[in-house]
């Protein structure tokens, strides 16, 4: 195996575990009260995690719950904080949600779309596990950095 192979499973995990900082960090930074102090950074991720079981209780019918679309924000506002990390550009969210829980969530740096998603199914938002919050992360913020150095000249206006 070469040194380059061994290298980016390191790095993805890196980017994975910089990813739930910067979401951990989000959190604690909305908790003006200090509700969230004593808890720990997995209690705080909690939310986030929907088994099999726990999605498919979920009604999809009705408007999407409020504490879910905080989620999805926080989500989406850790990928902006980690790709400016990385890039050093600062990336904007920006989400449009219809009552219904469909949307799209946009993600810009300079002129460039970073981020361009469509979302459906809002209600039932959430991963597996916590490594896959961090893999799917990761993985969006491991594109929008590529297209930042693909295209810096619009990315930097």
């Amino acid at each position: 195996m070469t040194d380059t192979a061994t290298a980016a499973p390191a790095a993805e995990t890196d980017l994975a575990q910089e990813f739930l900082k910067v979401l951990v960090m989000l959190f604690r930074a909305e908790d003006s009260y200090g509700a969230w102090e004593g808890k720990s950074d997995e209690q705080l991720l909690a939310p986030f995690i929907l088994d099999k079981e726990a999605r498919a209780a979920i009604p999809i019918m009705g408007d999407p719950d409020p504490d879910t679309l905080w989620r999805l924000e926080l989500f989406y506002k850790a990928v902006g904080i980690t790709v400016e990390k990385q890039t050093g550009l600062i990336a904007s969210p920006i989400m449009k949600m219809s009552h219904e829980g469909f949307g799209r969530m946009v993600l810009t740096t300079g002129r460039l779309v970073v981020v361009s998603k469509h979302l459906r199914d809002v209600h039932r938002f959430g991963f597996p596990s916590v490594e896959k919050l961090a893999a799917d992360g990761a993985k969006i913020v491991g594109e929008a950095v590529a297209l930042i150095r693909k295209f810096p000249e619009v990315a930097d206006l």
